[in-house]
């Protein structure tokens, strides 16, 4: 793993684990472990490349506690520059689906927004989005409600006032409600109420903040992109921990994150676009390969199902989802559903 490690993490490759044929979508697994394709399209424009499927690119999704899939239409980070999109976001019911230009409405959810990326807290209890105006480096945090978007923070500022938030991206929410959302432009993780009303503004600062997730215990862990002035470029990037206190470590530095979630056992899984793999680290802070993307595919991001009562009866819960680039594809994405024994997996 081309990392470099920082205090008590130690790598992991736990090479013996992998079978010899990549199983499902051209993903080489854990034995036990299964991909199956859960979301695709047709029809969908591949920049010139023939035979491609998938919809349109889409580098964040959650899932409500429902089992509905959200993914986010974000603006076109990987043409080779920042370039912004207004977009609703997609809604995929339990089950996935496969989408055309011709039925792409009817997973249509919320209204446009200039670059939404999309986040859940406490269970899929909360949808959030973020959407921000590049030029006027002025964002906005709505709750995603009902197909509605309920502001939170951010927007337009008094006269006279700074705005709230300048780039936000991630979003996550510990057990008391708090919010925390990354502010990419600014270099600093916000922390709002559940009402959200400005904490902090400045709760931790790091290096060009963009993926957050917090654990059973309240920890925040931050995704950064450190020197890398956009997500495409290839410098390295940076895992920081927060404790409930606000103190940060760096945890690890080197992967290029492109996702990351919390999944059983209180492992963090994190997918490493450029390196086309996905890992993750223990409770204790061992490093673990997990996941080998093969026929120039990658991960574009992650995230677990919930545990709910209705992810149960879709027979999703605890299952780990990603959004892959198929076949070097960037303008098209499918995701992939995988299954097995998380439990069991490397402490």
């Amino acid at each position: 793993m081309r990392s470099r490690l920082i205090g008590s993490v130690v790598l992991v490759v736990l090479a013996s684990l992998f079978p010899a044929a990549p199983a499902g979508a051209d993903v080489t697994l854990p034995r036990g472990f299964t991909a199956t394709l859960y979301a695709s399209g047709d029809g969908f424009d591949a920049g010139g490349v023939t035979s491609a499927g998938g919809f349109p690119t889409t580098t964040t999704m959650a899932f409500d506690q429902a089992g509905m899939l959200h993914l986010a239409r974000t603006g076109r980070r990987y043409a080779g520059g920042e370039i912004d999109d207004l977009w609703p976001v997609y809604r995929v019911p339990a089950g996935g689906a496969r989408l055309t230009p011709a039925t792409e409405r009817r997973f249509l959810y919320g209204p446009p927004l200039w670059s939404p990326q999309v986040s859940a807290g406490r269970a899929g209890r909360d949808v959030f989005v973020t959407s921000f105006d590049r030029d006027r480096s002025l964002g906005v945090l709505y709750r995603l409600v009902d197909g509605r978007t309920e502001l939170l923070a951010g927007g337009t500022p008094p006269a006279g006032t700074p705005p709230q938030l300048g780039q936000p991206e991630a979003v996550a929410a510990d057990s008391a409600g708090n919010i925390y959302v990354a502010d990419r432009l600014r270099g600093a993780v916000v922390k709002l109420d559940a009402s959200g009303r400005v904490v902090d503004p400045r709760y931790v600062t790091v290096g060009r903040p963009r993926l957050l997730a917090v654990n059973d215990t309240d920890h925040l862990w931050i995704g950064a992109d450190a020197n890398n002035e956009a997500p495409w470029t290839r410098g390295p990037g940076e895992i920081w921990k927060v404790n409930p206190r606000g103190g940060a470590t760096r945890v690890l530095s080197g992967p290029q994150l492109s996702g990351m979630a919390f999944g059983p056992g209180g492992r963090l899984f994190i997918a490493d676009r450029l390196a086309a793999k996905i890992f993750f680290i223990t409770p204790d802070g061992a490093v673990v390969d997990f996941a080998a993307f093969t026929d120039n595919d990658a991960p574009r991001t992650l995230c677990f199902a919930p545990v709910t009562p209705e992810t149960r009866q879709a027979g999703i819960a605890g299952d780990l989802f990603v959004v892959a680039i198929r076949r070097g594809t960037f303008r098209l994405n499918e995701v992939i559903r995988i299954t097995g024994p998380f439990e069991e997996l490397s402490k």
